[in-house]
């Protein structure tokens, strides 16, 4: 191969992000915390520093400030590089009036801050996913194919495949046709070559993933001709196939989650606490980057710890932690009980003075004697003593000032406060 492949990042950082409110009321997509001590961001841009991709810009739109914070606190590269993790929010400017109005637009938008920059390529990822993928295989795939597309795809069985943008190929893994969310009664039209043992799980269906290589030539000339598309699945990639582009699949076969609602938010994060999780935190290559804190060891007195994730800087005396991620400086009391639950710590720490001046207030923390399951705990939550916060699938779902309920899990919101004795959600 003739010399480095030149590529920029360009990490799209969603809209609203409604499906995974109230996680995402005061922050945007990527600067939902998960794994205790991460961010979402953290995935797509530790998996370019470890693939050697230094250039990133995130696009954002809706309630950047804690992710701007936290990518200006984390990612500092060497002077003397080139390497960079860029914020480009939404702007008007004088060329459009407009806020981003969808993934292709957000690029199209953005596509003049990269004129000052040398590359040929442009890779495009979701801010929001779980995952672990070498993007230089990927990108010397692209030039290998000479392709003007490269979409990552991942084998899905019929059950799956409805819910995504469902690519058919060749044997030469150039794909011929596209279509968005096929219903059941077409699929039998849509199977791909897939690997023997992808087939035999009946994996024959290959999804996009939202992780694009483009040529930068092919890109700009997509937008030229399609001035009004706004999607990248709806628009750009059946216009670019429609065209007769050269549009490859990058077959991808390790653990992918797209997390966009509560559930897939809440079961990724526990899967995390498996003997072996499929998203491997404890790995020596593909390593989870994040904002490098002070804080000490966490502390833990007479608590039964089984199959959890507890981050750095936690006090904590609970009767038992089960299944359950604890984030960092998370505080809890005697007696308590948690299963799997999502526990997101807090911002700072209270002094033992505030504790004591404020005796009629309750703490940051959990206190004693609670019963915490299938339920999620957003930052700098005071909860009382002798409560119980139960999620159950019968629940119905809910909303109110504190809590919200989705699909049976309880969401406490941040810095909620939820009184001593309180009883929220299925009751045992």
């Amino acid at each position: 191969m003739k010399g480095p492949i030149k590529m920029i990042c360009l990490i799209l950082g969603g809209g609203q992000g409604s499906r995974l409110f109230p996680l995402t009321k005061s922050r945007s997509k990527p600067a939902v915390p998960i794994g205790g001590k991460y961010r979402l961001i953290d995935i797509p841009i530790s998996n370019c520093i470890n693939s050697g991709v230094k250039r990133m810009f995130v696009l954002t739109q809706f309630n950047s400030a804690s992710l701007n914070r936290h990518i200006k606190n984390t990612y500092s590269f060497d002077h003397f590089g080139s390497g960079f993790v860029d914020i480009l929010a939404a702007e008007q400017t004088p060329g459009s009036d407009k806020w981003f109005q969808g993934t292709a637009d957000a690029v199209r938008q953005s596509m003049h801050h990269l004129t000052a920059h040398d590359y040929d390529y442009i890779l495009l990822l979701s801010g929001d996913q779980l995952y672990q993928m070498d993007f230089k295989e990927m990108a010397e795939f692209h030039v290998e194919k000479n392709a003007d597309l490269t979409i990552a795809t991942i084998p899905v069985d019929s059950k799956d495949a409805p819910g995504f943008g469902i690519l058919k190929t060749d044997k030469h893994s150039m794909i011929e046709s596209f279509i968005e969310k096929p219903s059941a009664d077409i699929l039998e039209n849509w199977q791909s070559p897939v690997s023997a043992a992808q087939r035999k799980k009946g994996k024959n269906y290959l999804a996009s993933m939202g992780i694009y290589i483009f040529k930068k030539e092919a890109l700009q000339q997509l937008f030229d001709e399609n001035p009004e598309a706004t999607d990248f699945g709806k628009a750009i990639i059946p216009a670019a196939i429609n065209r007769k582009m050269k549009v490859a699949s990058f077959q991808f076969n390790g653990y992918w989650t797209d997390i966009g609602s509560i559930p897939s938010f809440f079961e990724a994060n526990l899967a995390l606490c498996d003997d072996l999780p499929q998203f491997n935190l404890f790995d020596n290559q593909q390593r989870v980057f994040t904002r490098a804190r002070i804080l000490a060891p966490s502390k833990i007195s007479g608590t039964k710890l089984t199959k959890s994730i507890v981050a750095d800087g936690c006090i904590i005396h609970a009767k038992s932690v089960d299944t359950s991620v604890i984030g960092i400086r998370a505080r809890i009391g005697s007696k308590t009980s948690i299963k799997k639950s999502i526990v997101m710590g807090n911002d700072y720490y209270q002094t033992l003075e505030e504790i004591v001046k404020r005796s009629d207030e309750i703490p940051m923390g959990i206190g004693k004697s609670c019963v915490i399951e299938r339920a999620i705990l957003d930052k700098d939550c005071r909860i009382g003593d002798n409560v119980s916060i139960v999620g159950h699938p019968s629940l119905e779902d809910a909303e109110t000032e504190q809590y919200t309920i989705v699909e049976g899990i309880v969401v406490i919101k941040k810095k909620a406060i939820i009184p001593s004795g309180s009883k929220i959600g299925y009751s045992k």
